[in-house]
């Protein structure tokens, strides 16, 4: 079975401590069947974290050509690349993909994207910042 991503935003009451409650809004990205299973993957990861009720005010199916894991990197950054073919004709097209990239700065993810993309025939658009805390894979 073809396994998706989606990006799934909730908002609950994070416990802080003994007696502070804080609201929170948070972005995961989980590696699911479909939609309600990857809302439900983030609750019961989360779950010790809830105090009190939450809700899930987005979940965007997101395509993805690669995820770069770094076990340094703490934040998630969008790569958007360019995959350049060319026809037989010599005729050239581009098709747009996006790359994930663990990494604590936007210059250590630029030069994870470059050495990730340095054998292939393509040109590196841009790197964003994402809001993903963490990214939960499909349990194999």
């Amino acid at each position: 079975s073809i396994m998706y991503f989606f990006e799934v935003q909730i908002k609950y009451q994070r416990q802080t401590g003994e007696e502070n409650k804080g609201n929170v809004t948070e972005n995961y990205l989980v590696e699911s069947l479909n939609p309600s299973n990857a809302e439900a993957r983030v609750i019961e990861e989360i779950s010790p974290y809830i105090s009190g009720d939450h809700e899930v005010p987005h979940i965007t199916k997101r395509n993805l050509y690669d995820i770069i894991n770094n076990p340094d990197g703490d934040l998630w950054y969008k790569g958007r690349v360019e995959m350049i073919t060319i026809d037989d004709n010599g005729g050239e097209s581009r098709k747009a993909v996006t790359i994930l990239v663990a990494a604590n700065t936007i210059d250590k993810a630029l030069q994870q994207l470059q050495a990730y993309t340095r054998n292939l025939d393509c040109e590196i658009i841009s790197i964003v910042r994402t809001k993903i805390l963490e990214i939960y894979r499909a349990t194999k």
